[in-house]
Parts: C-alpha cells; structure tokens; sequence
C-alpha cells in the first residue's frame, strides 16, 4: 500500500489541529469553517487515520495506554522503570486518562480522533459526491470508539464530537450496549453503500489509498471482531452479524490495515510505537525488553518468530541509543524479562536480584526491523480475522472448520512479518512444519485459537487489542504479579477509569456513568462485555 505524502494544506491542517482545546465545547468547531465551497474531507480523513495511530505530541496517549499499560499488563513486554505503571497494576490518573483526552484538552482520542472523524461523518452526509469517503467515514468512527469504549466502557458516543451540529458541549455517556449495537449496524450499512465501480475517489486515504474493495472487506473483519467481543453477553447478537461476513472479510495478508510512518514528511506520521521504544522519551530502548511469559510462550512450541521478533546485546548501557550492529538472533540466547521487577534494591523486588538476571543487555529486545521509524503501524490484519473465524467454527460450527481456519490465521500471523522487513520474513514452508509439528486440537480449541491471537497482536505491537481480546476470551492464562505499589490486590487490570477532569468538565454525565461501572470506576472494575 503507498502511503499518501501530504500537502501543505494538509500539514498545515495537522498543526492547526494540535492546539489547544480544552474540553468538548472547544474541540467542537466547524471543519470547513474556512470556506465550504472549497470544502474537501479528504484532508480530515487524514487527520482522523493520523490521530488513530498516534498522537500529535510526542505519542504520549500511544505510550501510556498502549505501552506502559496494555502491553506490560498482557505480558507481552516488561519493563523495571518505576513509571511503567501498568507493569506493577498501580494507577497513574494522568497515563489511564491520556488516551481519551489529557487534562488541558490538547490531545487524546476525542480531540485528535474523533473530532475529526464526526466532522467528517456529519459534513458529507447526504452528498452523493462524497458517499464513499462518507462510508469510509463511518467505518473508521466504529474503529476509532470500538477501542475507546473497550478501554473505558460506556462513554460519549452517540452526542461526542456533535457540538458544532447539535449545541451539545456535555454529552452523555451511553451505554456499551447500545454503542456496539450501533456500531455494527453503522459498519454494515456503510460496506453495503461503498461504490466500487463508480463513486468518488479517496485521496486522503493513508490506509489503503482509496482502494474500496480493501476497505469493504477491513469493515466486513471489523464486524467480525466487535461482533466477537460479544460472545459472553449477547450471543445471538454475535453469532448472526458473523454468519453475515463470514465469507466477505479479508482474503490475505495484502489486506492488512497500516499506516506507514513518514519521518521525512512530517513529525506527526513518525511511528508512535518506535518512537518510544528508541528511547525517545527516556531509557526505554534500554529497560524495556519483551516479557518472559511471551518468551517462553514461543520457545515452547520452537516458534519460527522467536528468531524474528526478539534480539538480545543490541543495547549495551542506559542511555545508549546506539544499536549494537552484532546483536544476537538465535533463539537459544533469548531471554525475557519477568513482570513485576523494579530496582529498589528489595529482595525480591529488584531485577538485579532475580535469578534470571546476567545484564539487561541479555534480555530480549524487539527486533530494530519492527521499529523503525518510518516503519508500518498496523490496525487490523488477516491472521486477526482468521483466527477470529476459528473461534465462530469452534463455538458455532458455522463458516467452514476451526482446524482450517486455525491454519490459515497462524501462517498468516507468521508471514506478515515481511510487512515490517523482509529480514525478519518468515516462508510458508516454514509456517506449515510450526502447524504440522503443532496441529489444532478441537478440544483445547478456544485456548489455542485465543493464545495465537495474544501472539500475533503482540507482534503487531497493538496491545490494545491483546488486552481486550484477553479480557473476552481469558487466554492466554496469565499469572498476576505482586507489587506493593500495585492497587487491584493481585488482579490484572480490566478496564481504565474515567478521566478525573471529566467532574470539572461533564459533571452530571460522569458521575452517574462512574456510579455504572460494574466493581466500580477503578482498574479492576470491568466493562459490559467483559464477563
């Protein structure tokens, strides 16, 4: 997929867009205020794609929820540094509130997602010349609150963004139910109105470059995974939006959803995730190493991707952002890093003090080819799909047999490795000796198809998603760590609490929305499918 180079309109807009606002009222303003006659929501479509993928200052939304927190929490890295909160389940208010909005209102997903991706939804409605970057609209609103509702729960939805429509500078908080239930019914509608063959062309498509075959089967997968997050709270809801995509989601890798970062463009297409694992911020690059459960996940089964994904002495000392050119590739000199260590200088506590400890140069590290920065941010791929229509087989019996669709979503969730770098590609010869050597068995079905699910999304660095897919599903079975700064007494976390500054802002709407929460508006409350 080519990624789209901007104009300076374009880049001029991304900056105008990052300012300033601090609360709904001001993040609800007109999007073609400049003139509506020479209006083109291409250019918001851009902001909204940008916006999902990381934000515009310093990707602190991506590097505290998706990094300190979700991907520490699922085990999938591990960090020592005392602010990885997520690492030790303590509460950082500022990090668990960062991806819905910070405090001064500048950045956050309502500001940098979804107040453009309303405006773009609302400005061309009912215009036939703009009905497929409508549609695509549409599907990317459902993208963008799938994964703000599933990180909070029940939040803005239906009124959020509408100030400039509708005078509504408090929205409510509406409940995840009806959100879910709208969002399939949005994404279905909008696939089912894409034009192919004759509608208006998408310039300002960073995904797929306005290719609409790509994006009716990406919205057909995205109906796949929300309708499967479903399965423990509404079924028959589920299971009939599945029967409906089951033969018209994602075909093969060539379908996957990223965005290719662009260092030479613009610094707010640079990739969030390697810019802070380059140590950007602070001694990441050095103290933050793929966890020893993922580790030994892989080296159980003698997974082709542990040569790929995982290297060790690539950094020598803290501070060091120099890569160590001979780091080492071999899977028998990986090494994970155990959840739960600090550097307190307490038994039990310090790494340093761990019966795994040598150096931290002897931890494993991502692979340099998965983080570059210009390299892809990936949003929803076709192994994700696959392995999402083995679990309907397993539970349903419905779209061709588990075993097959099983097969088909590990190869694939092997193979994309080339989409970061061919030096980490991985053939399908060697996919199929992993799934001969390590065949599907029905009746540990939905702990194989869910562990492989945990695996791939951390290897697309989208921990967002291996949280809530570990949260449905309960695999992988994940053992708690224990830290005395920790806040939920041993229990991995299960949702972020409501952002503070909402009581100064939406007063009434979050406070009753905080008295809803099941087990209460605290990390171990939980959300409404999460059963």
């Amino acid at each position: 997929m080519k990624f789209i180079k901007y104009s300076s309109f374009c880049v001029a807009a991304l900056l105008l867009s990052s300012g300033c606002t601090k609360n709904f009222e001001d993040i609800n303003t007109n999007p073609a205020s400049y003139n509506q006659a020479n209006f083109n929501p291409n250019y918001i479509l851009t902001n909204a794609q940008l916006g999902y993928t990381g934000s515009s200052d310093f990707a602190y939304d991506t590097w505290r929820a998706n990094l300190i927190y979700a991907s520490t929490m699922m085990q999938g890295f591990s960090s020592v540094m005392g602010y990885w909160a997520g690492d030790k389940y303590a509460l950082n208010p500022d990090y668990t509130a960062a991806y819905w909005m910070n405090d001064n209102g500048a950045v956050g997903a309502y500001p940098e997602q979804v107040k453009f991706v309303v405006d773009l939804v609302q400005s061309t409605a009912g215009k036939p010349q703009y009905n497929n970057i409508h549609q695509v609209g549409r599907i990317m609103k459902a993208l963008i609150m799938e994964r703000i509702t599933d990180l909070y729960g029940d939040v803005p939805y239906f009124d959020a963004g509408m100030g400039y429509y509708n005078g509504n500078f408090t929205p409510k908080y509406d409940a995840q139910s009806l959100i879910y239930a709208d969002m399939l019914k949005e994404v279905e509608e909008a696939v089912a109105a894409l034009n192919v063959d004759g509608g208006d062309k998408i310039t300002g498509d960073a995904i797929y470059n306005g290719d609409i075959n790509k994006w009716k089967r990406f919205g057909n997968t995205l109906i796949l995974r929300m309708a499967m997050r479903l399965v423990k709270v509404d079924e028959n809801l589920a299971k009939s939006y599945v029967q409906k995509v089951v033969d018209k989601t994602m075909l093969n890798n060539l379908d996957n959803a990223f965005l290719k970062g662009d260092v030479a463009g613009a610094r707010t297409t640079q990739n969030r995730n390697s810019q802070i694992l380059l140590g950007d911020g602070g001694p990441e690059s050095y103290y933050v190493k793929w966890s020893d459960t993922f580790i030994n996940k892989l080296k159980a089964s003698s997974d082709p991707r542990l040569s790929k994904v995982a290297v060790t002495q690539i950094y020598l000392s803290e501070g060091d952002k120099n890569q160590n050119s001979s780091y080492k590739t071999d899977p028998s000199a990986q090494k994970g890093m155990p959840n739960g260590k600090d550097l307190s200088g307490i038994a039990g506590r310090d790494i340093r003090q761990d019966a795994s400890f040598t150096d931290f140069a002897d931890y494993s590290s991502p692979n340099p080819a998965m983080i570059k920065r210009d390299g892809n941010t990936f949003i929803l791929t076709y192994a994700e799909s696959e392995l999402l229509l083995a679990e309907a087989a397993q539970r349903w019996g419905i779209g061709g047999t588990a075993s097959e669709h099983y097969n088909k979503g590990v190869k694939a969730a092997m193979t994309f490795l080339t989409q970061y770098d061919a030096s980490i590609a991985i053939s399908e010869a060697t996919a199929d000796a992993y799934l001969a050597s390590n065949p599907y068995v029905a009746a540990n079905g939905l702990e194989q198809i869910n562990t492989q699910y945990w695996i791939h999304t951390n290897t697309m660095l989208d921990f967002y998603e291996s949280w809530s897919n570990w949260r449905r599903s309960g695999f992988p079975v994940l053992t708690p760590v224990v830290h005395p700064t920790g806040v939920t007494s041993g229990a991995i976390p299960r949702r972020f609490p409501y952002p503070a500054y909402e009581e100064t802002t939406n007063a009434a709407n979050y406070r009753a929305a905080s008295a809803a929460v099941p087990g209460g508006d605290k990390l171990t409350g939980k959300v409404w499918w999460d059963k």
